[in-house]
């Protein structure tokens, strides 16, 4: 059947649950279909990350992307632009851009950041640390669960108008060094005085940050394009604990800014003169609805705004039409210490097999696994709004191995401790950690679908299935309201990790009931 043309100039790809949803593989999809749509061989010009920093990773093409947009995997874009709402640490820039061009694909030649995109730095890094063993050590309370990367701190410099911008980088290094200095001063005495770290504690926090990213760079460090030394950060601690080595990170990161300074300029006029020209600008969102600092639940959020409105703020650009498509998997995964409604036991087979697929782009944490929760996904619609999906994974739920007969069960709504439903994530903390799950039962298949290509094709009970999740995250979004004439519409059906592992002939919504 003929694709849904895409409705704006505008293309939001969010994430509908708590992140890991394959959000990046959605970018070339997008890409190939404007091709058809528009006669056009090049019809994307800019692929914007919107909000976040190192700390959400995407897969692409093969690629596991932290910094960079999935738009690196099309060499037709012209511009990978960092927004305004990005905090980022321009050494990530460096280290993987020469990870990504050894992969085959230019990217410095395309990178353009925004002279207000915020800059992180080591201080954050070590300050997320730091107040996770506050967390730990002082309040006696469960870690976050932070990836260490340093962006909860450095959005709190945005709030307390300590930020400081990639436009640094076209100034002088004097005004560099003096409020550098400055940050650092503020890192080490809250560090010391406020998180009330151990000087052990605080040497320590230099080794994990040398682990993390020389596990993060193993590529490059195996293909002899840094050495490892690149990676230690060791180097910028002080002579005496709770200091930091000043000279060593000024000038380390001036001179990495110099390295930027030609892609740094206005990511709003170069999306103003997309859309002028008729072409395409894809917002790539990092973490997801629920992991908005609004919408999610703290602890366990990020710092940014994670949803639509975020892109016109972060490419600076005006509010008009944008045209968003949700993505979620065919099953749930978390990271950290969130209540999670849906959770499979850890013994159940299917469990077992999930957990040895789940491991964090960005981190390496193994990830939690849950019955895929429509409630969630039904409000990111109700109360964020998208026009279509993308459900990835759906390949991963075949039996297997101990996995090898059940049903497949959906939370369709959550049951309070006196047996009241509700069919709505509540926007109190508290209460959603008392809910349980009410459950629909769906029976699975035995076929291995990873070459399936066509939705016609697929086992019965698989189409039933994925008929079931649409119908399922409408039922939640228009509850107690008359359903739309217009439904939102299932795009893209994954069924395995690679690019060619996707169903796109997927029926209309009415139908797939």
């Amino acid at each position: 059947m003929a694709k849904h043309p895409i409705s704006s100039q505008i293309i939001a790809d969010v994430g509908i649950s708590l992140g890991d949803e394959g959000k990046g593989r959605l970018i070339p999809e997008v890409i190939a279909d404007l091709r058809i749509q528009t006669g056009d061989p090049a019809p994307v010009a800019v692929v914007l990350k919107v909000n976040g920093g190192a700390n959400s990773g995407h897969t692409c093409g093969g690629l596991k992307l932290n910094l960079f947009p999935a738009g690196v995997v099309d060499r037709t874009v012209d511009c990978l632009a960092i927004g305004a709402g990005v905090v980022a640490d321009p050494r990530k820039f460096i280290w993987e851009a020469r990870y990504i061009e050894h992969a085959g694909f230019e990217v410095m030649s395309r990178l353009l950041i925004d002279e207000r995109t915020m800059l992180s730095d080591l201080s954050h890094r070590v300050l997320d640390l730091a107040w996770e063993s506050y967390r730990a050590n002082v309040l006696k309370e469960t870690p976050r669960g932070s990836t260490g990367r340093g962006i909860s701190p450095a959005y709190m410099e945005e709030t307390a108008h300590f930020q400081m911008y990639y436009m640094e980088f076209l100034g002088c290094k004097d005004r560099f060094a003096q409020r550098m200095r400055g940050r650092l001063d503020r890192a080490s005495r809250t560090v010391q005085h406020v998180c009330q770290v151990t000087e052990e504690k605080w040497h320590e926090f230099f080794s994990t940050l040398t682990v993390a990213e020389e596990r993060a760079n193993k590529t490059t460090i195996d293909a002899g394009l840094w050495p490892a030394d690149e990676f230690k950060f060791e180097r910028f601690k002080g002579a005496a604990p709770f200091t930091f080595n000043a000279d060593a990170v000024i000038d380390t990161y001036w001179e990495t800014g110099q390295k930027l300074a030609a892609s740094i300029g206005e990511v709003r006029e170069r999306v103003l003169r997309a859309l002028h020209n008729k072409k395409y600008v894809v917002g790539e969102f990092g973490q997801s609805y629920w992991l908005g600092k609004r919408t999610g639940f703290s602890p366990n959020q990020t710092a940014s705004h994670t949803y639509t409105p975020e892109f016109f703020q972060s490419a600076g650009v005006p509010l008009q039409p944008i045209h968003t498509i949700g993505v979620c998997k065919a099953y749930d995964t978390k990271v950290g210490t969130h209540t999670y409604i849906s959770k499979m036991p850890d013994e159940h087979p299917l469990c077992e097999q999930l957990k040895l697929l789940e491991f964090g782009t960005s981190t390496g944490r193994q990830r939690m696994v849950g019955w895929f929760d429509a409630v969630e996904k039904g409000d990111a619609l109700r109360y964020g709004g998208f026009q279509e999906l993308m459900i990835n994974k759906l390949d991963a739920l075949s039996y297997s191995k101990n996995w090898n007969g059940g049903d497949l069960l959906i939370c369709t709504a959550y049951k309070t401790r006196d047996g009241s439903l509700i069919h709505h994530v509540p926007r109190d903390g508290s209460v959603h950690q008392q809910l349980s799950p009410v459950f629909t039962q769906h029976p699975g298949w035995a076929e291995d679908i990873s070459n399936v290509r066509h939705f016609a094709d697929l086992p019965l009970n698989a189409r039933h299935y994925v008929g079931a999740m649409v119908k399922s995250i409408l039922d939640v979004a228009y509850e107690g309201q008359t359903w739309p004439a217009e439904l939102p519409r299932l795009r893209y059906l994954g069924v395995g990790p690679d690019p060619d592992q996707v169903i796109r002939d997927l029926p209309e919504t009415a139908e797939l009931f």
